[in-house]
């Protein structure tokens, strides 16, 4: 079986929105159907700094990323923060997470940005694996207050 991962299309909806129900489920966080809704408006916009890549994999959709691109202090060109990225558990182990990484890097680097970033929970030692084949971690802790 091979892996294509391609931008999102309006009729992928239903099918993202399991992955992003499972993504949530992993995660124990409860994202209202109100963001949901308009997270999708956003990644099927040309205009917002929101996009999406999904997987498909015999016609069907195993997996989907979430990223933001945004300006640099650092850098002249942009940067892009990964800030969602799910395998369908049934697929997992099957070059799912890689392939759509691939695609991404080679993305970042087509559009001339500089630096591409992520996190992940530390224990979570099935993505920790797939990372770190990619760069080792850095030495920076997150820091995140939610707002009201």
């Amino acid at each position: 079986m091979s892996v294509v991962v391609r931008a999102p299309e309006a009729a992928d909806e239903a099918a993202w929105r399991q992955l992003w129900a499972g993504y949530n489920d992993f995660y124990n966080a409860d994202v209202p159907e109100e963001v949901t809704a308009h997270t999708w408006r956003r990644v099927l916009d040309p205009a917002s700094p929101v996009f999406g890549l999904l997987a498909e994999e015999d016609g069907r959709l195993v997996g989907m990323a979430l990223c933001v691109h945004h300006e640099g202090t650092w850098s002249l060109t942009g940067v892009c923060y990964l800030e969602d990225l799910y395998v369908d558990p049934a697929a997992r182990g099957g070059g799912v997470g890689r392939a759509i990484l691939d695609h991404l890097v080679a993305h970042c680097r087509a559009q001339g940005w500089t630096d591409l970033y992520w996190h992940t929970r530390d224990t979570n030692a099935t993505a920790r694996r797939l990372y770190d084949s990619y760069v080792a971690v850095d030495d920076h802790v997150r820091y995140r207050m939610e707002l009201d």
